[in-house]
């Protein structure tokens, strides 16, 4: 809790929180959901209050500050213990255990690599990780400086990873992002165009191809990340075939609605001077539907632009990754370094649909669209 609210309220320990049932409670969703987190503290204290709300970790603290919430749960490494005035409230009936970080390793990993985390093993105290925190979080510094600087100056050792600078981020965060987004959007086109066909050629199975997609979209983008990672790992391939599955529902549609839209006269003009089926759906319905096809392809790449920034919690890399990197750190610039680009890039993406589509389109419904008409 903040100090100023604790003395308020008396609250030196856990156990005084059950003196004050509206208090107002915003804990890590790790913390929550987790055997020693939220729920059996509570029955560990018997506490009362159920105004429990899951928040990012780092952002409870702001929420803490503002008066927003009045108490959270933290690390006791966290830099922003003494940066806010944080009470730690004592847990006199010893419910936490003692916590010690490990590290993970393959077993194939070489032997040089598995020495050296050895030599960190015991070697980085509470108060060296506070003081760390506090360099990168309070002061601005790097993560990658700040430990090169420990490792120097612990074991005198000079560190060879260099740093990108903001533009060269920049430039691979649009990368990354940008190829996310095309070859997810290209793979949704060659798709969605042909089932939207379907669709509008057959009602009663387009219906079960809209009812299959509409349902898909509902699964929030967040979810369906997490839930490709069994089968494609981390990393880029999740994020393009979650990305593909939300492109898929607005190009089926606007297909299926654009050729279901044509007036049947046309159609019926096209049969009776003896064109095959397939040479009409090519020269006739889909130049017709071509501006409805477009406008669900143009919905589908802004849709695309601005969830790619979610691939980030999987390792994708993007615009989404100094957004995560700033809410952890919290850094506003860093948060505007991933967030801009992506506002930018989706009405970018959007003017240039519009320039294609004026290109695209049959000369006659390229005049309506540009408000001139043939004399002009």
């Amino acid at each position: 809790m903040l100090d100023s609210r604790a003395a308020e309220l008396g609250v030196k320990t856990i156990s005084d929180l059950e003196k004050h049932r509206d208090l107002r409670f915003a804990f890590s969703n790790e913390f929550i959901d987790r055997a020693d987190g939220w729920h059996s503290l509570q029955a560990h204290y018997q506490l009362p209050q159920h105004d429990v709300t899951g928040v990012e970790h780092d952002l409870a603290y702001r929420a803490l500050e503002s008066g927003d919430i009045d108490a959270m749960d933290l690390y006791s490494t966290d830099a922003e213990i003494r940066y806010y005035n944080i009470r730690t409230l004592a847990d006199d009936r010893a419910y936490f255990p003692d916590y010690h970080a490990v590290y993970l390793y393959r077993l194939d990993l070489d032997d040089p690599a598995i020495k050296s985390l050895q030599e960190l093993a015991g070697s980085i105290s509470s108060a060296d990780m506070v003081k760390m925190n506090a360099a990168v979080k309070l002061d601005g510094n790097s993560e990658t400086a700040v430990a090169a600087g420990f490792i120097e100056s612990r074991f005198g050792l000079k560190s060879t990873a260099s740093e990108q600078g903001r533009l060269q981020r920049f430039w691979r965060n649009t990368r990354d992002h940008l190829g996310l987004v095309a070859v997810s959007l290209l793979a949704a086109i060659c798709l969605a165009i042909p089932l939207g066909v379907l669709a509008a050629r057959k009602p009663r199975l387009g219906q079960v191809i809209l009812s299959l997609r509409s349902i898909l979209q509902t699964v929030p983008s967040l979810a369906l990340l997490v839930f490709m990672i069994p089968f494609l790992g981390i990393g880029a391939p999740p994020t393009i075939a979650a990305l593909f599955i939300y492109s898929l529902l607005p190009i089926i549609r606007n297909t299926c609605s654009g050729l279901q839209d044509i007036p049947l006269a046309l159609r019926d003009s096209a049969r009776v001077i003896g064109l095959p089926d397939g040479v009409i759906l090519r020269q006739v319905e889909l130049p017709l539907a071509t501006r409805s096809i477009l406008a669900g392809i143009k919905t589908s790449a802004v849709i695309n632009v601005g969830t790619a920034t979610l691939g980030a919690f999987i390792g994708a890399g993007g615009y989404g990754q100094p957004i995560l990197t700033g809410i952890r750190l919290d850094d506003t610039a860093l948060v505007l370094e991933g967030a801009i680009p992506a506002a930018l890039l989706a009405v970018l993406v959007q003017y240039l649909f519009e320039l294609v589509e004026l290109r695209l389109l049959p000369a006659p419904l390229r005049y309506q669209a540009g408000g001139k008409g043939p004399g002009n």
